[in-house]
């Protein structure tokens, strides 16, 4: 790489900090992360995602293969993994300890998981008791870089007549977990399949009420499965 375009990339830390959060992001159901793939998740151009991800292959961050597509290296994982901690505990911690509503704070924490130092965050992880889990349910990254590995199904995916418990929610969309609230499909909750709609929503039991779910909200809900 060379001077400049190092000079580029290290300056634009939150930049980087956003590529690898959603390198790691992809990674989860991408053996291969493609760079159309990444521009999408980033709202960026390919051209631009191309040369970002040359910088950071360059940094150690990231494994680039010419038309093959992108991983994270040891030292990025490790990397993306301390941003996730940091945008974990700060969301848990502005619902906690600051009463912000759970719609409301991924958009704070993403502003603020770039300036937070780790031993701010450590600070507060200690103050929320060092919890395993942030308010929507996503396994917070422990301060050595590891993580809970997580096997939950989306209510989307389930199977008819299959029944477990809502673990976790996606938490990008305000108006997402607005409506998930409402229906009461918090993380903890009981669920039961009762039919799967043609259009990819779901019928189900929730607290011995029956309800429609329409698709988009079923693909932002994780179960783990019970035996039946």
């Amino acid at each position: 790489m060379d001077t400049n375009t190092e000079s580029n990339v290290s300056g634009q830390s939150r930049a980087v900090e956003d590529y690898l959060k959603a390198v790691y992001k992809l990674q989860q159901s991408e053996d291969s992360v493609s760079t159309t793939s990444l521009a999408e998740e980033l709202g960026r151009s390919a051209a631009s995602v191309t040369n970002m991800v040359k910088g950071l292959a360059g940094q150690g961050l990231l494994q680039h293969t010419p038309y093959r597509g992108v991983r994270l290296t040891a030292f990025g994982e490790v990397t993306a993994l301390r941003i996730i901690r940091r945008h974990r505990v700060l969301e848990l911690y502005l619902i906690e300890k600051l009463g912000f509503p759970w719609d409301d704070v991924h958009a704070e924490a993403e502003r603020l998981e770039h300036a937070a130092s780790d031993g701010l965050i450590d600070r507060m992880a200690q103050a929320l008791g060092e919890p395993s889990v942030d308010p929507h349910g996503s396994p917070i990254p422990t301060r050595d870089g590891e993580i809970m590995a997580t096997e939950w199904i989306s209510l989307g995916d389930l199977e008819h007549g299959r029944h477990g418990v809502v673990r976790e929610v996606s938490d990008g969309d305000g108006e997402t977990l607005r409506k998930l609230a409402h229906l009461g499909l918090l993380p903890g909750t009981r669920i039961r399949l009762l039919e799967t709609m043609a259009d990819g929503g779901a019928y189900v039991e929730v607290d011995n009420q029956h309800m429609d779910i329409e698709s988009t909200l079923a693909q932002a809900v994780f179960v783990e499965l019970e035996d039946t």
